[in-house]
């Protein structure tokens, strides 16, 4: 039996669909990127917005609508760090996916140390890309962001 859309096989054979609602974000502001993001991502089942700059991006992941976030790491006008900063300030729990052309393992590390769950090399990890979205979901999951309709109150600082 063929899996369905939004479903991937755990590592014991059983479907991994995507919960209805789950929501994924794409955060680039080179089309480019973000037409081949959008061409990976597409059967996974999430609920995709894309943000052309961070600015656009961390207003929307402030919505509590998202639970996975895959960001270039450096936009115009930005850090992908700014939206593990808002992950942690609101207590939102979406995860970061970074999806770089040129890192190297020490950048790599470093990312990885500051709060993204995972770097994907652009230039050759786009089938990797849906099952790492799947992975990333659960583990925000984990950390307590669901699929929620309405925006997430700030937390008290």
């Amino acid at each position: 039996m063929g899996l369905m859309a939004g479903e991937s096989e755990s590592h014991v054979g059983l479907p991994l669909k995507v919960p209805d609602g789950a929501g994924i974000l794409i955060v680039c502001d080179d089309d480019s990127d973000a037409e081949q993001l959008n061409t990976a991502l597409r059967e996974t089942g999430f609920h995709m917005e894309c943000a052309k700059s961070l600015s656009a991006g961390c207003e929307a992941a402030k919505s509590g609508r998202f639970q996975v976030v895959v960001s270039t790491p450096l936009l115009r006008d930005g850090s992908w760090r700014r939206l593990a900063d808002i992950a942690y300030h609101y207590d939102l729990g979406f995860v970061v996916v970074l999806w770089a052309r040129r890192f190297d393992s020490t950048e790599w590390a470093e990312a990885l140390d500051q709060g993204a769950f995972e770097v994907l090399d652009a230039t050759c990890e786009q089938p990797k890309a849906a099952e790492v979205a799947r992975r990333a979901l659960w583990a925000a999951f984990l950390k307590g962001a669901g699929p929620y309709t309405t925006a997430i109150p700030q937390r008290a600082a």
